[in-house]
C-alpha cells in the first residue's frame, strides 16, 4: 500500500458543492508543496467531527474562546476529487503533540461496508492542536449549512417536509 505524507499539513477544510440534499463532499489539503482534493461522505465528516471533539477532550486540550466566534476560511470551489475516500483513521502522537488524520482510497468496484484494498493509496495529515480546532468548527459549519433538521425526529428535511416517523408518516394538521 502507497502511503503520502503531508506532514505537517498548511491548510485543511471540508467543501460542500450543489444543492443542500444533493451535495459532494470534500476533503482539501494543502502542505509539502502539494494540494489535493479528495471525496468523501458527509456520514465520515460527522463521524470524524465527533471523534475529533472525542480526542480533543481526551487531551485536554480546549478550544479557545475566541476561535468559537471567529469564521474559519474556506478554501476553492474543489475540482474533481482525485480519488473518494473509503476509510478514515485518527490518531494522536503524544512525541510531537500532533494529530494525524489516515485517509484511505476505496477500492475501484469496492462496496463501501468493505475494508479498504491492500493496494489502495492512503494519505496522512499531521496537524496541529490549532488546525484541529479551525478544522472542526469549518466542518461544522458546512454540515450545518445543509437541509433544515426536523424538530420532531432530527432527520433532515426536504422543502415539502418529510414523512416523520415519530409523526408514523403522517403530516400534520396546521
Amino acid at each position: 500500500m502507497a502511503i503520502y505524507e503531508l506532514d505537517p499539513v498548511d491548510r485543511i477544510a471540508i467543501a460542500a458543492v450543489g444543492e443542500p440534499g444533493q451535495r459532494r463532499f470534500f476533503l482539501q489539503a494543502t502542505g509539502s508543496g502539494r494540494t489535493l482534493t479528495l471525496g468523501c461522505e458527509k456520514g465520515q465528516i460527522q463521524a470524524l467531527v465527533v471523534r475529533l471533539h472525542q480526542m480533543l477532550e481526551a487531551q485536554q486540550i480546549e478550544s479557545p474562546a475566541e476561535a468559537a466566534s471567529e469564521e474559519a476560511p474556506t478554501g476553492p470551489a474543489p475540482g474533481e476529487p482525485e480519488w473518494q475516500i473509503g476509510e478514515m483513521g485518527l490518531g494522536y502522537h503524544d512525541a510531537r503533540r500532533m494529530f494525524v488524520l489516515v485517509a484511505s482510497q476505496v477500492a475501484a468496484g469496492e462496496a463501501t461496508e468493505a475494508p479498504p484494498a491492500d493496494d489502495a493509496p492512503s494519505i496522512r495529515f499531521w496537524l496541529s492542536h490549532d488546525q484541529v480546532i479551525a478544522f472542526s468548527k469549518q466542518a461544522e459549519s458546512v454540515l450545518s449549512a445543509g437541509r433544515p433538521l426536523c424538530p420532531r425526529c432530527g432527520l433532515p428535511m426536504d422543502a415539502a417536509g418529510h414523512p416523520c416517523p415519530v409523526m408514523n408518516g403522517a403530516r400534520p394538521i396546521f
